[in-house]
């Protein structure tokens, strides 16, 4: 268990959080100069905040009214930044030793071959950095933080480098991070799609401040906390996936409510989540019928968030779990919607992306 709590006087605001990042992925969630990166630097020790305290497990790592201050190359912290940060000069299995060299006496030897294994590296062990992609330089730094034995993870927006291709290389390896390596992962995003995909908690900040903190379905899901904008605005579902079609269409239950989509890789009776966009979703007052969409579900109006233009964000409560939808303001007046009244939630299959498809950490043994 990570424990935070800082107090720091930045430009424009004062950066003052407090929050746990248990075992799993805790995102730091939140637009451009929320904070995020000082947080992660002050954990790191990179920054000294001017007043707080920050824990990892049972020790001790800042404390300014016990005067304690761990300098970085104690804290058994690993660091993933934007870029690899690889040294050129060295081969991938020298970079990874280097990591190794931090590891603690006593820290297991057979990790090498383990984590090697887990993000798929071994080819490229004898090759310079400057001739890997930019998703290979992020396994490669994966590798390294991991083999110096730290105690938690910290990585600061890791993907923000990479485009759409290299991304979806690397997030699996991030879920692997989350599933299989029983520690603290400290993950700064301002992406609504990795929360999503990658978070087993999350933290929203604003303006220095913490917004929200949650459960990424209890926070992706809460209409009031948009950080990112209302166009990324969506909820996420988790679904158990029952069976594959000879169409192309994948069959899943969520909360007893089936749901299909376009044929994703995973074997039935393994356990998804899925981002739905809010802009995906219409809505009706009564059941709808000679629709071409097939997912159709009963939902009761929680609440509206009304913006300063024409939309409208409506929380809905369904038994596949807490669904959001953007509609106009003068389709919710037509509809007569309120909260409490009772509609359906219309979703295209096609309309979920593979992207927004992914492995759920409950899934994992």
């Amino acid at each position: 268990m990570l424990e935070v709590d800082l107090v720091q006087q930045l430009p424009g605001f004062t950066l003052d959080v407090r929050f746990q990042a248990p075992t799993g992925v805790t995102v730091l969630f939140g637009g451009s100069g929320a904070g995020k990166t000082t947080v992660v630097n002050a954990v790191a020790g990179l920054h000294r905040p001017e007043s707080g305290r920050v824990a990892l497990h049972d020790r001790v790592l800042f404390d300014l009214e016990r005067g304690i201050w761990l300098p970085p190359h104690r804290r058994r912290i690993g660091y993933i930044f934007q870029e690899g940060r690889l040294f050129p000069h060295l081969n991938v299995r020298q970079n990874l030793l280097f990591g190794r060299w931090f590891a603690p006496k006593g820290a297991a030897r057979d990790d090498f071959d383990r984590i090697i294994a887990m993000l798929g590296i071994a080819p490229l062990l004898e090759r310079r950095p400057t001739g890997l992609s930019g998703g290979e330089k992020q396994r490669v730094a994966i590798g390294r933080a991991l083999l110096s034995a730290p105690d938690m993870i910290l990585a600061d927006e890791p993907l923000a480098a990479l485009d759409a291709a290299r991304k979806e290389e690397i997030l699996p390896y991030f879920e692997r991070l989350r599933d299989e390596v029983k520690i603290p992962v400290l993950y700064v995003s301002h992406s609504a799609a990795e929360v999503a995909r990658l978070a087993t908690s999350v933290v929203v900040l604003k303006d220095g401040q913490v917004q929200r903190q949650g459960s990424a379905a209890e926070v992706l899901g809460d209409a009031q906390v948009m950080p990112t904008g209302v166009r990324a605005a969506g909820a996420l579902l988790e679904a158990r996936l029952l069976r594959h079609h000879p169409d192309g269409l994948s069959e899943l239950s969520a909360g007893g409510i089936s749901l299909f989509l376009p044929q994703v890789p995973q074997a039935p009776g393994c356990l998804l989540r899925l981002r739905i966009l809010a802009q995906d979703v219409i809505l009706s007052r009564q059941k709808p019928e000679g629709l071409s969409a097939l997912n159709i579900l009963p939902a009761e109006v929680e609440n509206i968030r009304s913006g300063s233009g024409p939309g409208a964000m409506v929380s809905l409560k369904t038994d596949a779990g807490r669904v959001l939808a953007r509609i106009t303001r003068r389709s919710a007046q037509a509809l007569e919607l309120a909260p409490g009244s009772h509609c359906y939630a219309v979703v295209k299959s096609v309309a979920i992306a593979r992207s927004d498809v992914s492995g759920s950490a409950a899934a994992a043994p």
